[in-house]
């Protein structure tokens, strides 16, 4: 059965009332790709009785909100799969003209700032029932941040929002410990004590904290009068969130209020995890939306397996290692493969997985050989500037897996259609046996930019390892006799590009290596991303050198020009495939 959704669906199964009620910006897909189903699952395995009220109406008589009574626990609010910023405005801050988790990939069934209208709705309309916000909206947005969108600083969401508790980072452990902390009603002490979550206290209570395991930030008031602590509280901020073991309180000042984060959980075991995914999910939309259109971000996934979380590449433009964490934490094979015999009886299935994948696809159960360094290790990334001498790269165990997914009746061909970090193949068969086995036509890869001045700047290898790919690319392809396109990834207007490193970029990627670029990026700078603090800081946290920052969308539009093989005069903008609001999929083809 899907956790019920309607009140009708809530008294078929004899409930007189509901322990939680989950919000969600997304629509209901009882599957695990999905935040709200996760949840949901866990909890009713605990024994709770929970229901999803999926992209309620925000703008009528807020029946939505009211129609399955108040919970006796707490209420819990997502915005979804995708922060509903990034969801809504392209990079240029354009609004797009669709949403991929709506029936029909209709725009407009959610709110900018769902998180934040949800949850005020709930507490205007049942003021004593706690709010507890979660997912990757509310996980990122825990203390003060840049909002791209308003392009200015917003303090942390719990303040707008008035939510009780919010929980960051992948939630699991954490929303159970929550829910057996207000069995008996909402109670603060226990709650307090929860690790990986995130509350607004006074000054007494924060006077109580052990100063030994407590880290005071700067304030928001004083972020907003200097970009410099703003800066200062992220180079924290991003290491406390790579420790293997963190054990420091964040404290930060807001008004006469304080924002407390409590330390994040260690990674799930690989039991944990396994549970999460091995949970009875009718792997399927709601039926409530039968005839309203397929959902895009389903159809996608719907046929594919994630393998693993986290990522170590510490990217600074992305915010995995931020939600899921740096450290590597992976699903059996037992688990995967019992995922993809349950795919494969799929009514449609025609023997195509279309991803074996995660955050990065080949980074599958790899870590530190010894892992007392990594215990003591504060890199934001273990691939940069250098790959760590600690990392065992070995990827034999992900090997093994492709071939025991391979040999699964009903498999006709397992794809590979996450990005793959080509700085970890080493001497690795990997990209050889990916190409024979795991290549639907399109290999992805994501240099991102030719420039080593802009790549130190994006935690990214130096371009000669990707034409080194590209060589091992083609090598390949001509002996196997394989018709196959290499997909690079590019980004424009990262903080430190400038037009000339751009006009750099095309002549080694448009010009040397003959690639035609179909669709581009342009970066979008979002909440708790070191990106995003240099692009409003105009200068790196962590060596507080000044940095070049392509502010006006004018100059972004003519950095991205540059993509299409001229220079935009200003004031024009490319032409571009796809139409106003067209998703930036970054597709490429290479020539001949």
């Amino acid at each position: 059965m899907f956790l019920p959704t309607t009140i009708k669906e809530v008294r078929a199964r004899g409930w007189d009332q509901l322990d939680v009620i989950l919000f969600s910006g997304d629509a209901y897909i009882d599957h695990p790709a999905f935040g709200a189903a996760v949840v949901g699952r866990l909890l009713e395995a605990e024994g709770y009785r929970v229901a999803i009220v999926p992209q309620p109406n925000w703008r009528d008589d807020l029946r939505d909100f009211t129609k399955l009574g108040a919970p006796r626990l707490f209420f819990g609010v997502s915005g979804g799969a995708m922060d509903s910023m990034v969801n809504h405005y392209t990079a240029n801050i354009r609004l797009r003209s669709d949403d991929a988790y709506t029936p029909g990939g209709k725009a407009g069934f959610r709110p900018d700032h769902a998180v934040t209208v949800y949850s005020q709705i709930l507490k205007l309309l049942f003021p004593h029932v706690p709010v507890v916000v979660g997912g990757i909206e509310a996980s990122l947005r825990r203390l003060t941040h840049y909002d791209y969108w308003s392009d200015s600083l917003k303090p942390s969401i719990l303040v707008d929002s008035g939510a009780d508790l919010l929980i960051y980072g992948m939630g699991e452990r954490v929303v159970q410990e929550v829910a057996r902390a207000m069995r008996n009603g909402y109670n603060a002490k226990l709650l307090r004590k929860i690790r990986q979550v995130a509350f607004l206290s006074d000054e007494n209570y924060v006077a109580r904290l052990d100063p030994a395991t407590t880290i005071r930030l700067n304030g928001y008031e004083e972020c907003l009068r200097s970009k410099a602590a703003f800066g200062e509280n992220f180079t924290v901020i991003e290491t406390q969130s790579n420790l293997m073991e963190p054990t420091a309180t964040l404290v930060e000042a807001v008004g006469d209020r304080y924002a407390v984060v409590t330390p994040a959980n260690t990674t799930l075991t690989t039991d944990e995890l396994d549970h999460s995914f091995d949970l009875p999910y009718e792997r399927a939309p709601h039926p409530r939306y039968a005839g309203k259109g397929d959902i895009p971000a389903w159809e996608m996934i719907k046929h594919s397996v994630n393998i693993h979380r986290g990522c170590f590449g510490g990217c600074s433009f992305c915010t995995i290692s931020a939600h899921q964490g740096k450290f590597i934490h992976s699903r059996s094979e037992r688990s995967i493969l019992a995922e993809v015999e349950k795919i494969a009886k799929m009514p449609g299935f025609k023997g195509y997985l279309s991803d074996v994948g995660a955050p990065s696809a080949n980074m599958y159960r790899m870590g530190g050989r010894d892992r007392e360094l990594c215990r003591k290790c504060r890199r934001a990334s273990c691939l940069h500037p250098v790959l760590c001498s600690n990392l065992d790269n070995d990827h034999r165990p992900l090997l093994a897996l492709y071939e025991k997914i391979r040999a699964v009746k009903g498999i006709k061909k397992a794809f590979i259609g996450s990005g793959i970090r080509y700085d970890l193949f080493d001497r690795s068969p990997y990209l050889e046996t990916v190409l024979k086995h795991h290549t639907s036509g399109r290999l992805k890869v994501a240099p991102e930019h030719t420039e080593d001045n802009v790549l130190k700047l994006m935690r990214k290898p130096p371009f000669a390892l990707f034409e080194r790919l590209t060589d091992d690319f083609h090598r390949i392809c001509s002996q196997e006799q394989l018709p196959f396109q290499l997909i690079p990834y590019f980004i424009s207007s990262h903080p430190g590009c400038t037009e000339q490193d751009m006009k750099s970029l095309a002549g080694k990627v448009l010009g040397k290596l003959h690639f035609n670029l179909e669709q581009v990026q342009d970066l979008t700078p979002t909440p708790m991303t070191l990106s995003s603090v240099m692009f409003y800081t105009g200068e790196n946290p962590y060596t507080h050198e000044k940095i070049y920052v392509a502010r006006s969308q004018d100059e972004k539009r003519r950095q991205k020009s540059y993509f299409f093989g001229e220079k935009a005069r200003p004031g024009q903008r490319p032409v571009r495939k796809g139409g106003p609001g067209f998703r930036t999929e970054r597709k490429f083809t290479k020539k001949g």
